[in-house]
């Protein structure tokens, strides 16, 4: 089930449904007349009109839109700006921002994890190689290693939580720093703008947590970013052999080289990775701007955050398109593991159980047995039983008394697969519990996301309702 995201708004939007939140909260305290607060609600609804007009100019900045509200309503206007500041407008549109953004990619983070799921679920059992040092190291399944960047994503997912838990508190009647004289109730203007509440101490909410707020928000992406960029690299190393075993198929996800006619460049994973990288610039760019500089100036109260967020969003975009274009060649990946030794762990195992030596010899009858195989150009899959008769004795001395066909076996993948016994594990049993852990936990994320979002758009409709009774429309 698709979840649905908030309506992501411009710094214009927000600062209309600031007014709105600021002009009913002075109406609820009666810190304005009757009369100067129905004008100002006209004015700002007037003033968004104006702006949502094809072509309109939307201006950014309050300084310039207060000028548009006081034409429509003269000083009654000013009713709107009671009790706050400009200095804490730039953090509450900073919190704004970024909340629609963190709902955004939750959204999107969401669809990349039910594709890895589905994929996951698709080649469960499916033999693949793992690589350690960029080497093949020990066979799993492909549903293993995508279940486990789930792990990873669904850790991400908390975060981007996490962050959205703290981004949701209102700077709002913070004034400068010290609030003013005039009482506005700051609860309820959080309330008035889908906050769980007020950021308790005006000085921090108005010119501390600007910083480290939108780098809490620009750090769960960067997070995503670090674990996306580690997928596509997996992938990407595929393409350097002849045959991969993970192939994009999707026609829109690869293109042609315009001097070697064989090739078909995967240029979909370089799109993923540029913008990972994107990502991971654009977060150090958020904590640089708020670098040394003292508290009080407006250098750090940019949207670097919120820009962050939106290029995650896009990653998390295609990352989906190509997910949904890969395919598992099992022929291919079985291949690869019968040309090398990704099971040699398993089989100095069943020495050590045969032959009952001690594991440190069981590796070394195990390594030289892999030395004459390479030596002789011979895979895992052409280890015979006499090979394992040879080595022993050449390592021990001793002639070998064991069950030489049960090792030449456990030199096959789907033995050392099927033998795993630790949790988390490849084996059938795991995988099924892991696929259905990674199943409920969507499902849990997508309902805590769902519950947000709806709470935001009822929010938004009561305040909507509530201005335009204030101006009588």
């Amino acid at each position: 089930m698709s979840t649905p995201a908030a309506p992501a708004r411009d710094v214009f939007a927000w600062i209309s449904e600031i007014d709105a939140a600021s002009l009913l909260a002075v109406a609820a305290g009666r810190l304005a007349s009757v009369e100067d607060a129905a004008a100002a609600a006209r004015a700002i609804l007037a003033v968004r009109a104006a702006a949502e007009a094809p072509g309109a100019e939307r201006p950014a900045d309050y300084l310039d839109i207060q000028p548009r509200l006081r034409a429509q309503a003269g000083t009654a206007a000013d009713a709107i700006h009671i009790g706050r500041s400009r200095q804490d407008i730039l953090a509450t549109v900073h919190r704004l921002l970024l909340r629609d953004r963190l709902c955004d990619v939750s959204a999107a983070l969401l669809e990349v994890r039910r594709a890895l799921v589905a994929r996951a679920q698709e080649d469960l059992h499916t033999l693949v190689p793992a690589y350690t040092n960029g080497v093949q190291a020990q066979p799993t399944t492909f549903g293993h290693l995508a279940l486990g960047y789930d792990e990873a994503l669904a850790r991400a997912s908390q975060r981007l939580a996490q962050a959205y838990a703290r981004v949701n508190r209102s700077p709002l009647g913070a004034a400068a720093l010290a609030t003013t004289a005039h009482g506005v109730d700051r609860g309820r203007l959080a309330a008035l703008l889908g906050f769980d509440g007020p950021e308790e101490n005006a000085f921090d909410a108005a010119q501390l947590a600007p910083v480290d707020i939108g780098f809490d928000a620009a750090s769960a992406a960067m997070g995503l970013a670090l674990t996306v960029s580690t997928w596509v690299q997996d992938v990407f190393a595929q393409y350097h052999h002849a045959r991969p075993w993970i192939v994009l198929t999707a026609p829109e996800l690869l293109t042609p080289s315009t001097l070697m006619p064989q090739k078909r460049n995967p240029v979909a994973l370089g799109r993923v990775r540029l913008l990972a990288g994107e990502v991971l610039g654009d977060g150090m760019r958020a904590a640089l701007t708020g670098h040394n500089v003292p508290s009080g100036v407006t250098d750090y109260k940019r949207y670097d955050a919120a820009e962050t967020l939106d290029r995650a969003a896009r990653m998390l975009a295609e990352l989906l398109g190509v997910l949904s274009g890969l395919r598992v060649d099992a022929e291919a990946a079985l291949a690869e593991l019968g040309a090398e030794f990704a099971t040699a762990s398993h089989a100095a195992y069943v020495i050590e159980q045969e032959a009952q030596v001690p594991a440190a010899q069981a590796h070394a009858v195990v390594s030289a047995l892999v030395d004459d195989a390479r030596g002789r150009g011979v895979g895992s899959s052409g280890v015979g039983a006499d090979d394992v008769g040879r080595a022993f004795e050449a390592v021990t001395g001793s002639p070998w008394r064991g069950d030489a066909e049960r090792v030449r076996t456990a030199f096959q993948p789907g033995a050392m697969v099927a033998a795993a016994r630790g949790t988390g594990g490849p084996q059938p049993r795991e995988l099924d519990r892991m696929l259905r852990i990674a199943e409920d936990r969507i499902e849990t994320d997508s309902a805590l996301l769902r519950r947000a979002v709806e709470r935001l758009r009822t929010v938004d409709a009561q305040r909507e309702r509530a201005l335009r009774a204030l101006a009588g429309t």
